[in-house]
């Protein structure tokens, strides 16, 4: 990889990129500690917009929930202007990878965000992937580690995007045992899919029914984002009380 820039392979994975997907797996065998997310978060270099979306995002919990570690190869789902890819990338360190996905349309009105993030040091180990939700990967791209999907799931529901054709390409890209992390916004029960482009919520038992379907097995939910006094009637956006959000983590069966 000598002599290859961080922009060369964005665009070498925007176009569907060979060399510099196959890289190694994190593995067992190595089994790297979990690193100090709330240092990470705390970090010096982290921009002040940052730190206001950490006050309703909890990042330390959100990244102690997925158990990402040093090494690892990372998919980060509807990474808009990267807030928790640059997350992932200090996580994962110079001896792992992130690859940044979004859609042509969201990656373009995202650039002057993503791009002015991509120059700092913690960004030199990311791969931004401009590719369709339901077809996020190249496929040279395999054994992932861990994929996250937070705050977007829902925004899938009211774009055309086969969501069964996503959650399975996302099974396939990962190891056996690799996890898949979503977090979005709760709707009421009842609700399903149909207040995704409205609310920007989704109900939560749809998103579990989906993603199982595809193979994955529900380990684990985590609940440091729930607040039950929304009432779930409303926009995300300026709500009156916190919004709550559920933490879902499925499992690649080994």
């Amino acid at each position: 990889m000598a002599g290859i820039t961080r922009r060369d392979l964005a665009r070498m994975a925007a176009g569907g990129a060979v060399a510099v997907l196959a890289m190694p797996a994190w593995g067992a065998e190595s089994n790297p500690p979990p690193p100090d997310y709330a240092a990470i978060v705390a970090a010096a270099d982290r921009s002040d917009a940052d730190r206001q979306t950490d006050k309703r995002r909890d990042p330390t919990a959100l990244l102690a929930f997925t158990g990402v570690r040093p090494g690892m190869k990372v998919l980060d789902m509807g990474a808009g202007a990267g807030y928790n890819t640059e997350l992932m990338a200090r996580a994962v360190g110079p001896t792992g990878m992130v690859y940044a996905q979004d859609s042509a349309a969201i990656a373009a009105r995202a650039k002057p965000r993503f791009d002015a993030r991509a120059q700092i040091p913690a960004m030199h180990h990311v791969v931004q992937l401009i590719r369709p939700y339901d077809d996020p990967v190249p496929p040279e791209l395999h054994n992932l580690d861990l994929i996250t999907f937070f705050f977007w799931y829902h925004d899938t529901t009211y774009m055309k995007v086969d969501r069964a054709k996503m959650d399975k390409a996302l099974f396939e890209v990962l190891k056996p045992g690799g996890i898949l992390v979503v977090a979005d916004h709760s709707a009421r029960p009842g609700d399903g899919t149909s207040v995704g482009g409205t609310f920007h919520r989704i109900e939560e038992s749809v998103v579990k029914r989906e993603v199982e379907a595809a193979g994955f097995k529900l380990v684990d939910e985590g609940n440091f984002l729930r607040h039950p006094e929304d009432p779930l009637d409303a926009p995300i956006f300026h709500p009156k009380v916190p919004v709550d959000e559920f933490v879902l983590k499925f499992e690649k069966p080994r």
